[in-house]
């Protein structure tokens, strides 16, 4: 076999194994380290006076979110801009909870004492029959995807990719 035909080989098996997960939770056992406490969709549909932080990109937000949730954005999120008891009840979530454990982690790290990341984010969410909002804050069908990839997680609702 040829260095190159080694090359392509390589670059065919390793891209499989990164997308090899095919559920959530299969994800989130790969991507996430559990540094954040996990709240699950229906505790979180039960729950009262709770802060609901969407650490996902503007134009995800602007698709579809939680009801009443702020967005802090992940790439863009400041945490001086967070202007929060630090023993409020604050819920954090993504499309499935990878990037909001980040997040997570700064406002842990930065003495917010009560921070849960969503289990399975908007997408687990969604599965589960709750409603979301878009940007003028009516009911939607519409999930902002983020990719083509991490769209093959989410399995109801309307994928959307802009």
């Amino acid at each position: 076999m040829t260095k190159f035909s080694l090359i392509i080989l390589s670059i065919i098996l390793s891209s499989t194994t990164i997308w090899a997960q095919k559920n959530i939770d299969q994800a989130i056992k790969k991507y996430n380290t559990n540094s954040i406490p996990y709240i699950s969709p229906e505790s979180l549909n039960k729950a009262k006076n709770i802060v609901i932080l969407d650490s996902r990109e503007k134009k995800e937000y602007n698709v579809s979110h939680l009801k009443n949730a702020i967005w802090v954005g992940y790439d863009s999120f400041n945490i001086k801009k967070i202007k929060l008891d630090r023993n409020s009840d604050i819920v954090i979530y993504c499309s499935i909870g990878v990037r909001s454990e980040d997040i997570g982690e700064q406002l842990i790290n930065n003495g917010y004492t009560n921070v849960h990341n969503l289990y399975g984010g908007i997408f687990k969410w969604v599965e589960n029959g709750y409603p979301v909002y878009d940007s003028s804050n009516t009911e939607t069908k519409k999930v902002h995807a983020y990719n083509k990839q991490w769209g093959k997680l989410l399995k109801k609702g309307e994928k959307v990719y802009k």
